[in-house]
């Protein structure tokens, strides 16, 4: 008997959500569901629910380092995801380690959570806009990053432009600025610069949206890991992201996670 084929291999560099929802578990399950091999360097350790983040403490820079070398010195990866980066310095060892890996690299510029919780040290913003977002093939920021990142306020679909162009003053390749957070329809803006790509879905009827941007960020890299064009991983992304959010359940008191295995035809509400 043959062995079975190697998966495309991604890894997420990002913070541990003890609640299942985002982070790092939400990236593994994201590429679970899409076929990847996932593996993962934990930045940040937090205590989180559905209500909240009680608590967060990050890992130290050596032990970053040392966990990225580990898997990409022996398995190798074919995309790398980053997310929650907490300080200066881990998105500063993180930039350094993506800009000497040879495999694309998907950057959610996390600044806060889904409650409003803090996820990144004010003084680690420069950070991310001088190295951080010049080693990414593409960034993901949601409207609040962008405001952060860049101070362009974005009130409706007509000023997505001008945050992308901010953004990409700073270095991406291509920048994805995700409008979910605007009335209507759930639009986002995918560009280089020039090519321009509008990704619009129906605004799914469901509060239960923890790990949306944690998913979205991991299926952009399960599709540069497959080959596919940015455009090509964003759209598809785009659709499994949909359905993720349209399956979100209730979990706690406060607001429940998408659901990551919609795609493989498990229904979680179902589950006994």
């Amino acid at each position: 008997m043959s062995a079975a084929r190697t998966p495309p291999r991604v890894l997420t560099v990002a913070g541990s959500d003890s609640g299942g929802g985002a982070g790092v578990q939400a990236d593994l399950k994201t590429m679970l569901a899409l076929g990847v091999h996932g593996m993962s360097v934990i930045t940040a350790v937090t205590a989180q629910n559905s209500v909240g983040v009680q608590g967060a403490w990050e890992l130290p820079v050596e032990a970053v380092r040392a966990q990225y070398r580990s898997v990409v010195d022996d398995i190798g990866v074919q995309a790398v995801k980053t997310g929650m980066l907490a300080s200066a310095e881990l998105v500063e060892a993180v930039a350094e380690l993506i800009s000497g890996t040879d495999a694309p690299a998907v950057v959610d510029p996390v600044g806060v959570s889904k409650h409003g919780d803090p996820l990144l040290a004010a003084s680690a913003l420069d950070s991310v806009r001088t190295k951080l977002l010049p080693v990414a093939t593409v960034a993901t920021p949601n409207l609040d990053e962008v405001a952060q990142l860049t101070g362009v306020r974005v009130d409706s679909e007509d000023d997505l432009r001008r945050a992308a162009a901010a953004v990409l003053a700073y270095g991406p390749r291509w920048v994805l600025i995700k409008g979910g957070h605007l009335a209507g329809d759930a639009l986002d803006l995918l560009t280089d610069g020039s090519a321009e790509f509008w990704l619009r879905a129906p605004r799914q009827d469901n509060r239960h949206t923890h790990g949306t941007g944690c998913t979205l960020a991991s299926a952009i890299a399960c599709g540069l890991a497959k080959g596919r064009s940015v455009p090509e991983a964003v759209t598809a992304a785009k659709e499994y992201v949909t359905g993720a959010i349209a399956a979100g359940f209730s979990l706690g008191a406060g607001i429940g996670p998408v659901d990551h295995g919609w795609a493989l035809g498990r229904d979680t509400r179902d589950a006994v």
